[in-house]
């Protein structure tokens, strides 16, 4: 009998330490705007674009207009000395509960968001002016695949496509 409840102790602490490891330990490259976007000079506004289809949310919200639509998980944004600038609820409130696009000043940022297959990742993005910077999180990316290659995307260790690279002069 001894045996059996030092097994049970033995099994459930293995699992219970499953749940305290990293929830950030995947860090990928920097991702950026579309390298090949025109940057508009004579406009006056001076944010940058944010947009982020992160995993989607693992419980169901049956209030919804739609509850069988997935929604989008929620992400954190921080600084890159690791200062929280922005909780981000990724839901827009429409019919097609689509994300929330984010407008934040030029800069480097550190995106905290779940990957699907990956739990949390940490994602570097680069903000220009005018510019809107993609990240594609949710595992059925719809970027263009054939305007992607190896040096000017950022991907997830099996190759799916999360975005553009941020540019080598930014």
């Amino acid at each position: 009998m001894k045996f059996i409840y030092t097994l049970m102790f033995i099994t459930a602490a293995a699992l219970l330490s499953g749940c305290v490891t990293g929830r950030n330990s995947l860090v990928l490259d920097a991702v950026g705007p579309a390298w090949s976007q025109p940057v508009e000079e004579s406009s006056t506004l001076t944010n940058g674009t944010l947009v982020v289809y992160s995993a989607y949310r693992i419980s169901a919200d049956f209030d919804e207009s739609d509850p069988r639509r997935p929604e989008y998980s929620d992400y954190k944004i921080f600084t890159t000395d690791g200062k929280l600038l922005r909780k981000v609820h990724n839901k827009s409130g429409t019919i097609l509960q689509d994300v929330v696009p984010v407008a934040l000043a030029p800069g480097k940022y550190n995106v905290v968001a779940r990957a699907n297959g990956y739990g949390y990742v940490t994602v570097p993005v680069m903000i220009v002016a005018q510019e809107k910077t993609i990240l594609h999180l949710e595992g059925d990316s719809s970027a263009d695949q054939s305007l992607f290659n190896q040096t000017n995307s950022v991907r997830l260790p099996d190759g799916r496509i999360v975005g553009w690279k941020a540019a080598p002069n930014l």
